[in-house]
């Protein structure tokens, strides 16, 4: 069992910054793909990012890359993605997810755990 808490959403304002940050419970966490992903109002979940287990191996959205860095540390449990140059279309809750299935992570039907969301706000 994996618990995943997300943590670092905000409002921002286009052109800024903000990090998100997600930690893991439990002692399997290296052993997990991990991800990120947004959920706009009345839009489905979408893929953002994500990162193998050791770290050495990412792949993006083509919405994000160049902009949004995802990374892990598995002494401390956490995976981080820093979103730089923000847009207005960035506007979304975001879900840290974990899944062993995969070596990365990028489909919602390989997620096995979700955590609850932080929401992030870009203002025009």
């Amino acid at each position: 069992q994996v618990q995943l808490v997300e943590s670092g959403g905000g409002l921002v304002q286009a052109g800024g910054s903000l990090r998100v940050s997600c930690v893991a419970s439990g002692r399997t966490f290296s052993s997990y793909a991990m991800a990120w992903f947004r959920q706009a109002p009345g839009k489905e979940r979408e893929f953002v990012a994500t990162i193998n287990w050791s770290g050495d191996n990412t792949y993006y959205a083509d919405s994000v890359k160049g902009r949004f860095t995802i990374s892990r540390d598995n002494a401390k449990n956490t995976v981080d993605l820093q979103m730089n140059s923000l847009k207005p279309e960035d506007t979304a809750v975001y879900y840290c997810a974990a899944g062993r299935s995969t070596v990365l992570l990028a489909s919602i039907r390989r997620v096995e755990y979700w955590g609850q969301g932080t929401q992030v706000t870009v203002s025009s």
